[in-house]
C-alpha cells in the first residue's frame, strides 16, 4: 500500500495562494488515481480535485474549478495542488489520497489511502 504525506499548508490571506504538496512512498504513485479532498470543522470531507494515472485527465469541484490546479509528477512520485485566489471558505484540512480505480470517481470511499492531511487556513 502506498504511504502519502502532505506538506504545503498554512495560513494566507483572501486572494492568495498556497501549492500543497502529496510525497508518495512504499509504491509508485503512477499506479494510482490520485486526489485531494478537504475537511472544514464541523462538515463532512468533501472532494475537491482528481487525476488520471497519466495525468492527462483532470477532474474539480464546482468550488475549485478554475482557481485550483492538481498535477503530478510521477517521476518524482509527487502529486501538487496549486490553490489561487484562496477565500476563508477554502479554510480546511486538505487530504491526498490514492484510488486503484480505473476511471473517475470523485467519491472518497473508492480510494484507499490517505495521508494525514495539512491545515490550510485562510483570513479575511
Amino acid at each position: 500500500q502506498v504511504q502519502l504525506v502532505e506538506s504545503g499548508g498554512g495560513l494566507v490571506q483572501a486572494g492568495g495562494s498556497l501549492r500543497l504538496s502529496c510525497a508518495a512512498s512504499g509504491r509508485t504513485v503512477s499506479d494510482y488515481r490520485m486526489g485531494w479532498f478537504r475537511q472544514a470543522p464541523g462538515k463532512e470531507r468533501e472532494f475537491v480535485a482528481e487525476i488520471s494515472r497519466s495525468g492527462g485527465s483532470t477532474y474539480y469541484s464546482d468550488s475549485a474549478k478554475g482557481r485550483f490546479t492538481i498535477s503530478r509528477y510521477n517521476a518524482k512520485n509527487t502529486v501538487y495542488l496549486q490553490m489561487n485566489s484562496l477565500k476563508p471558505e477554502d479554510t480546511a484540512v486538505y487530504y491526498c489520497a490514492a484510488s486503484y480505480k480505473l476511471v473517475v470517481t470523485m467519491t472518497s470511499s473508492d480510494f484507499g489511502s490517505w495521508g494525514q492531511g495539512t491545515q490550510v487556513t485562510v483570513s479575511s
